[in-house]
């Protein structure tokens, strides 16, 4: 986490990638967290992002172990560490793994499928998911219709829903049966629902919304539901993915 500025104490436990907000905000409350010293027991007390801050039972943040994780989604699990509605999350599929606190890179819909990044360094994250210089997502979507070449130039073009622009910076025609297609669309930024968002505004039902790869990265041989570690060598492409590929 880059220092300077201020953020509420369980803000910059999160940011710091040893749990999520809402578990940070449990430890100040149970005062197990002290700050430069200080024993702080307000989740929102305004924190600088370089202070000392030492958790009771757990090591210096320093020594976290930085994880870098990918996961093959299944569909029906919601991106989030807890639902408030009970609905199963995609934190089910790491049951007794044995994994340090990890935070979703993005997110897919509870109905989407595919790949997901899950890392606790924050600085990694923001560099995949910034929209001026994070990697292309690339997704199979199988549709209710068969889309001639200006219905594609269409998706290409983009409309406007909600004051947003939603485009495909891709999107070509896998292959089509009688009444529905799989089309391979590829987004250059992550608006929420935004391939959902941008066929509905041609009448264009999802059948099945599957993300097949970041940047480079692919799902491969990966199994539904089963998860890895990135190589160091993956890591650090999607790091710098768009700007390798725009050069």
């Amino acid at each position: 986490m880059p220092d300077g500025g201020t953020h509420g104490l369980a803000r910059v436990l999160s940011k710091r990638g040893l749990c999520s907000r809402t578990q940070a905000a449990r430890w100040i409350v149970e005062g197990r967290v002290r700050v430069d010293g200080r024993l702080v027991r307000d989740p929102e007390s305004r924190t600088r992002t370089e202070a000392a801050i030492v958790v009771e039972g757990l090591e210096a943040a320093a020594a976290v172990e930085r994880r870098y994780v990918m996961l093959d989604k299944p569909r029906g699990l919601v991106t989030t560490t807890a639902d408030e509605q009970g609905r199963d999350t995609v934190y089910r599929a790491f049951d007794g793994a044995g994994l340090p606190w990890l935070a979703p890179v993005g997110r897919l819909d509870k109905a989407s499928e595919g790949l997901l990044l899950f890392t606790n360094d924050p600085a990694w994250a923001a560099a995949v998911t910034s929209p001026e210089h994070g990697p292309d997502k690339t997704y199979h979507v199988q549709v209710d219709a068969l889309l001639d070449t200006a219905a594609l130039d269409r998706l290409r073009e983009g409309v406007v829903d909600a004051g947003e622009h939603l485009a495909a910076k891709h999107v070509r025609e896998l292959r089509r049966g009688t009444r529905n297609s799989w089309l391979e669309i590829v987004l250059d930024e992550g608006r929420n629902r935004q391939i959902r968002r941008l066929l509905a505004a041609h009448g264009i039902g999802v059948l099945r919304l599957v993300r097949v790869a970041i940047g480079a990265l692919t799902l491969g041989a990966l199994v539904r539901g089963a998860w890895r570690d990135l190589t160091a060598e993956e890591v650090a492409a999607l790091a710098q993915a768009r700007s390798a590929r725009d050069a």
